[in-house]
């Protein structure tokens, strides 16, 4: 596998201690959903933050436009 980021890793081990926690108990919205929905929010709010609340600078920052940005700080009630 080549070498992984400390992003990589923490979500690795967050990822198997999760698994280990529920056991065989199916997520019902399935885990990809699961773990997407949890990561966006932390990450939208904390790269808003790093670039003190510039839409602009933390849209380019994750990649995205501006406009996309604010529907989905819209939809995580950030606006």
């Amino acid at each position: 596998m080549g070498s992984s980021s400390a992003l990589s890793e923490c979500v690795s081990r967050t990822v198997r201690r999760y698994l280990a926690d529920i056991g065989d108990t199916e997520c019902a919205e399935g885990l990809h959903a699961l773990v997407l929905r949890e990561v966006e929010l932390p990450l939208l709010r904390e790269v808003l933050a790093f670039h003190d609340g510039n839409q602009s600078r933390a849209a380019s920052a994750l990649g995205i436009n501006r406009a996309t940005l604010r529907k989905k700080l819209a939809a995580h009630g950030l606006l």
